[in-house]
């Protein structure tokens, strides 16, 4: 039975790709470390994932623990603090033969338990472990204790089919009902999960947690106003109305498939190069400014090219 060590980090949109050199050099070496098996890097992919995953295994919990503390890895990760906002979280976990099986969706919840009441937790995690069996869409469910000296927090990892499932679980009265109870025995509760379009634009850097509504919004328009646009004039109207005689109903259902999609593709993308605007520094006021109105300057050229030459 093999050892992952799961680090999950909040890159800065601005810095992703300096993260990804970064991280290619740091699979390089790690490659040769001792007792290393394999890693896979998942990048994020919104809406579901917002955060980088990096995934090391290790044939021995001995050679995972000698990796976090080699004085190899402490140089690798002082040179990406300039990349990274917020806290890593960073587990250690026993695989299954197979390895660690990522589902579709997961969340990591790690929490830091009162001296002396480690028994009453894994009684409550008990309860909580039956009451989740029955969510829907649940396809596994991990749990590792402290490790002593290695990592103080217990860690669950729930994996579920969807977001939607995933969601309504962390939502329900049930599972509220049950952390309310495990409230006195812990000292600290951290989880890593995200909902909507919020998290194409996570910064965890920003005080309140959150970004403004009207930004995303600014950034969604601005992607979906012209795919729209150019669907139904390239294929809605000539091949799927005209030409193939679908309804209207039909048409537009396999427009908004489309318009989704390549909007999911390109927030992620536009966000990445708009960090100084999302994310402002300094004179916000300023940025703020500045950054509105190069998305409404942007906007009025999209109307005219479209009205103009379409």
């Amino acid at each position: 039975m093999t050892v992952s060590i799961v680090t999950q980090t909040s890159v800065r949109p601005e810095r992703s790709e300096d993260f990804a050199r970064w991280q290619g050099e740091t699979s390089h070496l790690v490659s040769g470390f001792p007792g290393f098996v394999e890693q896979r890097l998942m990048p994020p992919n919104p809406p579901l994932q917002v955060d980088w995953v990096i995934l090391q295994r290790f044939h021995t919990m001995e050679d995972a623990q000698r990796w976090l503390a080699s004085p190899e890895r402490q140089n690798r990760i002082e040179g990406a603090a300039d990349f990274l906002v917020g806290r890593d979280d960073v587990h250690i976990v026993r695989d299954d033969d197979g390895g660690l099986k990522p589902a579709p969706v997961s969340a990591v919840i790690s929490t830091r338990v009162k001296p002396g009441r480690e028994a009453e937790y894994r009684a409550w995690e008990r309860r909580i472990a039956a009451a989740q069996s029955k969510a829907p869409g649940l396809q596994g469910y991990r749990f590792e204790p402290a490790v002593p000296g290695v990592q103080d927090d217990y860690v669950a990892i729930l994996r579920f089919d969807n977001q939607a499932n995933l969601q309504a679980w962390l939502d329900s009265p049930v599972r509220h009902r049950l952390v309310e109870e495990a409230a006195p025995l812990t000292e600290e509760f951290h989880a890593r999960i995200g909902t909507g379009f919020e998290q194409w634009f996570r910064d965890e850097s920003i005080g309140s947690g959150r970004l403004s509504v009207w930004k995303m919004d600014f950034i969604v328009l601005l992607l979906l106003y012209p795919i729209v646009f150019l669907w139904g004039v390239w294929i809605g109207t000539p091949i799927l109305q005209d030409r193939l005689h679908l309804p209207w109903a039909v048409n537009l259902f396999l427009g908004n498939i489309f318009s989704v999609a390549l909007t999911g593709f390109g927030v992620p993308w536009v966000a990445n190069r708009m960090g100084w605007w999302m994310f402002p520094r300094g004179n916000a006021l300023r940025a703020n400014l500045l950054g509105a109105g190069l998305i409404v300057a942007i906007y009025a050229l999209s109307i005219w090219i479209f009205w103009k030459f379409f």
